[in-house]
């Protein structure tokens, strides 16, 4: 019992060690945590998952992936689909399915897989899954619409190709048993009855709890996470292996009923997935053994050649017939495909069901999907940004602003930028200042902005700076430190406090480093002052004749300068170390207050 205590704990710590370096090297994470599983297992043999867990490892594998399953398909809103452009809805459907048709015929013919196991593969293979794709993005800078369509691609691909994958399992799972077709379909229809109908009534009823608030809040999200692993179970029992069907259904029903508050769920399951998908694939890839390596040889090699080099480029051509892209916007899009953790999740399950039933070909499965999730993250990380650079395809240094608030403060600074021709996000967890931003025409994001719900659908591309005008000083240093690792340092600020409650501040010495927003004495309650009592932010085009000292004099010294816009939209902040001084061109945003004479100009005598 100590000796599986003390193992545990080694793969908390060891997960605990790659999401950190996978965070340091801006690389997704699940690259981290398969190379060290197999260093744990197949390479030194410190770690047996089969001995520590035995007969539990199984029921463990298959819990886990259903929460992970569950928590991708609670993002998957039709609306979202709906509003990402035709090329995006083409590839996570006709695209899948070509990917999928194209993978299953290779590995029949170079892996000499049956056709059953074969498409097990190739549908497998279809995700790739915002996990790997929203990383390699924050460092490709590739021009917007390509940023979206590989983003909301890889989010919406993740729980549609779950389902297509598990529909296919199921089938062949079903066949196998059966000489007569007849009967392995009316099989499978009453297995995706169950599913369908099992995880709609699920989600249907579970969201009007929800919805009209029948259990505390406090319990939402464990309240969910246990029907669901009933629902599960549940679903097994009535018929072999149809909970993940029933899960993945009662998570795109939720995902999409009306009045739902799904987002605390999510954020939950965000944590609890994080802490399952790090100990799963250090176990899983610790269970590959030297024999399943020995069979990587030239046809594993020579299917992950055309998985990457035909089907992905025949499927994006094909996919933007008429997009009105490039062909080097189309070239970039061919290359970047990379498999992700759902694909290694469920094949692992699958691995062990099948081998289970006895069907020959299924200890290939683990050891090929492996081989494509570290070969295509390796090099489409390291190679998709010179590409891109190469192709001509990237964008300049952004310069758009996410504003850590969307208070009266923040909704005036985000408007003048918006004036001004700078792109401009403000994120906030209230939903009323929310719609109030929205309102005046202001980009937003509703939620908590460090959740990994955001780092999948805060709108990101074109957003260069980070300014924190949030009341909560909390948050404001917590955002500090998370976007100074995206934006860099020069490019995310902090915000001054007041005296007597700097000795209450967690964060400061870690933030001491990066410059103070605005100035030493302009606190959050300070600007929140001045725009109650009526002052306003506004913009001034400089010419040769404006001078600051003249603005200052005008203002009757009522007037605290924020930051500058030149002519082609580089955004400079006033901070403590350095003031501004607009040139010619230049849009100078400033705070004016209440009491100024040009905010009450003399009537005309």
């Amino acid at each position: 019992m100590e000796h599986a205590g003390l193992s545990l704990a080694t793969i908390g710590l060891l997960a605990l060690i790659c999401q950190w370096l996978a965070w340091q090297l801006k690389l997704p994470a699940i690259l981290m945590l398969l190379v060290a599983g197999i260093a744990a297992g197949p390479v030194t043999g410190l770690l047996d998952p089969d001995a520590l867990f035995g007969e539990l490892l199984f029921p463990l594998v298959s819990l886990a992936v259903a929460v992970i399953l569950f928590e991708g398909s609670l993002t998957l809103s039709f609306r979202e689909l709906g509003g990402h452009g035709r090329t995006v809805r083409r590839l996570v459907t006709w695209g899948a399915l070509i990917t999928g048709l194209i993978g299953t015929v290779a590995a029949r013919l170079l892996l000499d897989l049956s056709w059953e196991m074969a498409s097990v593969l190739g549908a497998l293979l279809v995700v790739t899954g915002p996990t790997v794709i929203l990383p390699m993005l924050q460092t490709l800078r590739a021009r917007e619409h390509l940023t979206q369509i590989l983003r909301w691609e890889g989010i919406l691909i993740d729980p549609m190709g779950a389902i297509g994958a598990v529909l296919v399992y199921e089938f062949v799972a079903l066949g196998s048993g059966s000489e007569a077709a007849t009967q392995t379909l009316m099989l499978f229809a009453q297995m995706a009855l169950i599913g369908f109908g099992l995880g709609s009534l699920g989600g249907y009823c579970w969201g009007l709890v929800l919805r009209r608030h029948w259990l505390p809040r406090q319990l939402h999200s464990f309240g969910t996470l246990m029907l669901m692993l009933m629902l599960f179970t549940a679903s097994n029992l009535l018929f072999h292996e149809s909970g993940l069907l029933t899960v993945t259904v009662m998570g795109v029903w939720m995902a999409n009923m009306r009045g739902v508050p799904t987002r605390p769920i999510i954020e939950f399951k965000e944590t609890l997935s994080v802490l399952l998908i790090s100990g799963l694939f250090i176990l899983l890839a610790a269970r590959l053994t030297v024999d399943q390596l020995a069979l990587l040889g030239w046809p594993a090699w020579g299917f992950l050649a055309v998985l990457v080099g035909v089907a992905r480029p025949l499927t994006v051509w094909l996919c933007t017939l008429n997009s009105g892209l490039g062909r080097r916007e189309k070239a970039l899009l061919a290359f970047i495909s990379p498999r992700g953790i759902v694909a290694a999740a469920v094949a692992s399950l699958f691995a062990l069901r099948l081998e289970e039933a006895g069907l020959p070909g299924a200890e290939l499965l683990v050891p090929v999907t492996f081989l494509v999730i570290i070969s295509t993250v390796v090099s489409q990380s390291l190679l998709s940004r010179p590409l891109a650079r190469w192709l001509g395809v990237q964008r300049p240094s952004p310069d758009g602003v996410l504003i850590i608030g969307a208070n009266p403060v923040a909704r005036q600074v985000g408007g003048a930028l918006k004036a001004a021709g700078v792109s401009v996000v403000l994120a906030d967890s209230s939903w009323d200042a929310i719609q109030l931003a929205k309102r005046a025409g202001l980009s937003t994001y509703y939620g908590d902005p460090l959740s990994e719900h955001a780092a999948q659908h805060l709108e990101l591309s074109g957003i260069g700076y980070l300014m924190p005008l949030s009341p909560y000083r909390e948050l404001n240093d917590l955002a500090a430190l998370h976007f100074e690792h995206l934006l860099g340092r020069d490019r995310v600020f902090r915000l001054a406090v007041d005296e007597g409650r700097r000795g209450n501040r967690p964060h400061g010495q870690a933030l001491d480093h990066l410059p103070l927003l605005f100035g030493r004495d302009v606190t959050f309650a300070r600007l929140s002052r001045l725009v109650a009592e009526g002052g306003e932010v506004q913009g001034l085009r400089f010419d040769e004749k404006t001078r600051m000292e003249a603005q200052r004099h005008a203002h009757g010294g009522h007037w605290l300068p924020l930051l500058c816009i030149g002519p082609s939209g580089r955004v400079r902040l006033a901070t403590a170390e350095g003031g501004l001084s607009p040139r010619r061109g230049d849009t100078l945003v400033s705070l004016i207050f209440a009491d100024s004479p040009a905010l009450h100009p003399s009537p005309a005598g």
